[in-house]
């Protein structure tokens, strides 16, 4: 699958471990930059990969900053883009497979490179179940979305 890749400056120290990961489990990245430890904003980089999904050019995405948190918020303003934030493995495949979340956020003050490889890792394995009780849900937060 075509994979977004983006972070800010306080994301750039993970950028390569986290590139790594996504090449090693096979996928194509998109990479959005940034390239440098040079100060940007967030929201720039997380408008990038909502735009990629919304398109259609990449199935999902995953974004580095500081602590995620700004990035994933960001991210979730766009229609159609599900951003989960994950410092773990287990919300990693959870948010995915129960939510249908198309968008991973990770701080890079907040987890080191080997726990973000298996988080990216985890994400990208992982497949929207399509049981009901999720359908259901997510058909609830795309109606939150359309009524703003």
């Amino acid at each position: 699958m075509k994979v977004a890749f983006a972070c800010d400056h306080a994301g750039f120290p993970l950028r390569e471990p986290v590139m790594q990961a996504i090449r090693e489990s096979g996928h194509e990245i998109v990479d959005l930059g940034t390239h440098s430890t040079d100060p940007v904003d967030y929201p720039d980089y997380a408008e990038k990969i909502g735009r990629a999904i919304q398109r259609g050019d990449v199935e999902r995405g995953v974004i580095l900053c500081g602590s995620g948190v700004g990035a994933a918020i960001a991210a979730n303003k766009l229609r159609g883009v599900r951003a989960g934030l994950c410092h773990d493995t287990y919300s990693a495949h959870q948010c995915v497979e129960h939510d249908d979340a198309n968008v991973l956020a990770l701080g890079a003050r907040i987890v080191g490179s080997d726990l973000a490889m298996e988080i990216v890792c985890a994400f990208l394995q992982a497949r929207f179940t399509g049981e009901e009780r999720h359908v259901r849900r997510v058909g609830k937060i795309n109606a939150l979305e359309k009524s703003g």
